[in-house]
C-alpha cells in the first residue's frame, strides 16, 4: 500500500443522505482524521430524512466539517493528493453540496477530483481495519437505500449478483418500527427491542425468487408485519413490540445470511464481508458470524461507526480509484440513481 512510493492524502467528502462528513485518509487504508456531522435528531422529528432540510444543512456545515478533517489529520489544502467525493446514489440536492464543494476546492488549489461511488465507498469500509484483506471476495451492502450483494473481483470493479426487488432491508426496519410505534431510525431501534422478543413467537415469510436466487424482496414481509398488527387490533388482542421486532429481524437477517453464504460457496471465495448501514445490526453481525465459522469462511465487517455513511470509506475508495488513473472533470455532476460499476 504505497510502499516505496509518494504517499497519497485523499480529502474525501460524503454528503449523499442526512450526514455532513470529511475525512483524510492515507494509502486508502489509514485514517487520520474522520469528521461526521449527524443530522438524525432534526430527521427524527419528521418520521425520517427530508430532502430539502438535509440540502441546507449540508450547506451550513461542509466547511466546518472540512476545516475540521484537516485541522485533525494535522495537514493543508497544499499537502491534500486529491479530493474524493460521493456523486451518486443519493439525494440529488445532499449530493450537489459535496460535489460542489469538492470541485470548488480542486480548482482553487488544482488537485485532481475523485468522484466516487457511495456503495464502492461502503465496500471499501472493509479496507480501513481488515489490513489484510484483498479482493476477490463476496460483499452484501445493506442500508437504507440498497440491499445489493456483490462480488468485489478487484479494487473498483463489480459485479452485481443480487440486489433487492422492492424494499431495502433499512427500508423495511424504517417502516416496521415506524408501525410499531419504536420511531426513526428503525434499524437500531428494532435491534434494541429484539434483543427483549422471541424470534419464534410470529412466523413472517422468507421470500424466495425463482430464477435470481440471490436476489432480496423485503415487501412482503413488511406487508405481514403490518397485517399481524392491524389483525391483532381487530381483534382486540394486546401486540408484543419485541416479540414483532425479534420476529421480523429473524426472517430479514436469515435471508441476508443464507444469500451471502451460497453466494460465498457458489463463487468458491472463502472470504465474505458486509458493509452499510443495518451491517451494524448486532444480530446479523453474530448470525452471519456463526455460519461463516461453520462453513470456514473469512467473515469481514466495519465496525459499527464505519457501517454508518462517513467519508473515511469514501477516501479508501478514492485511493483505490485514484490508483486506477480515474480523474473527474469539472462537469462532473450528482447522479442521484447511479449504477454500482457506471462511470459518470
Amino acid at each position: 500500500m504505497g510502499e516505496g512510493k509518494e504517499d497519497v492524502f485523499i480529502l474525501a467528502i460524503e454528503s449523499s443522505c442526512d450526514e455532513t462528513a470529511a475525512a483524510v485518509v492515507k494509502n486508502g487504508r489509514e485514517v487520520l482524521s474522520n469528521i461526521i456531522y449527524t443530522q438524525i435528531a432534526l430527521h427524527t422529528l419528521y418520521g425520517g430524512v427530508v430532502p430539502e432540510i438535509a440540502s441546507r444543512k449540508h450547506i451550513e456545515k461542509i466547511n466546518q466539517v472540512i476545516e475540521t478533517a484537516l485541522s485533525e489529520a494535522n495537514i493543508t489544502l497544499e499537502e491534500i493528493t486529491a479530493v474524493g467525493v460521493t456523486y451518486g446514489p443519493g439525494l440529488v440536492g445532499a449530493l450537489l453540496v459535496g460535489v460542489a464543494e469538492a470541485k470548488a476546492i480542486c480548482f482553487a488549489k488544482k488537485k485532481p477530483l475523485v468522484g466516487v461511488h457511495h456503495i464502492e465507498g461502503h465496500i471499501s469500509a472493509n479496507f480501513i481495519e481488515n489490513q489484510d484483506l484483498e479482493p476477490p471476495f463476496i460483499c452484501l451492502i445493506v442500508s437504507g437505500g440498497h440491499t445489493h450483494l456483490v462480488l468485489v473481483k478487484d479494487y473498483g470493479e463489480y459485479e452485481i449478483i443480487g440486489k433487492t426487488r422492492d424494499d431495502a432491508a433499512g427500508e423495511a426496519y424504517d417502516k416496521v418500527a415506524r408501525a410499531v410505534g419504536l420511531g426513526y431510525p428503525g434499524g437500531p431501534k428494532i435491534d434494541k427491542a429484539a434483543k427483549e422478543g422471541n424470534p419464534t413467537a410470529i412466523f413472517f415469510p422468507r421470500a424466495v425468487i425463482e430464477d435470481a436466487p440471490y436476489d432480496f424482496s423485503f415487501s412482503g414481509v413488511k406487508s405481514a408485519v403490518l397485517n399481524y398488527i392491524n389483525s391483532c387490533q381487530m381483534k382486540g388482542i394486546a401486540v408484543n413490540t419485541a416479540d414483532i421486532a425479534a420476529s421480523f429481524q429473524a426472517a430479514i437477517v436469515e435471508v441476508l445470511v443464507q444469500h451471502s453464504i451460497q453466494a460465498a460457496k457458489e463463487y468458491g471465495l472463502g472470504k465474505l464481508a458486509i458493509a452499510g448501514g443495518v451491517a451494524a445490526n448486532s444480530e446479523l453481525r453474530s448470525s452471519m458470524a456463526a455460519v461463516c465459522k461453520k462453513e470456514g469462511i473469512l467473515f469481514y465487517h466495519p465496525s459499527p461507526a464505519l457501517c454508518t455513511d462517513n467519508a473515511a470509506m469514501i477516501g479508501s475508495a478514492a485511493y483505490y480509484e485514484y490508483q486506477k488513473g480515474t480523474r473527474h472533470g469539472w462537469d462532473l455532476n450528482a447522479v442521484p440513481n447511479l449504477r454500482l460499476g457506471e462511470r459518470g
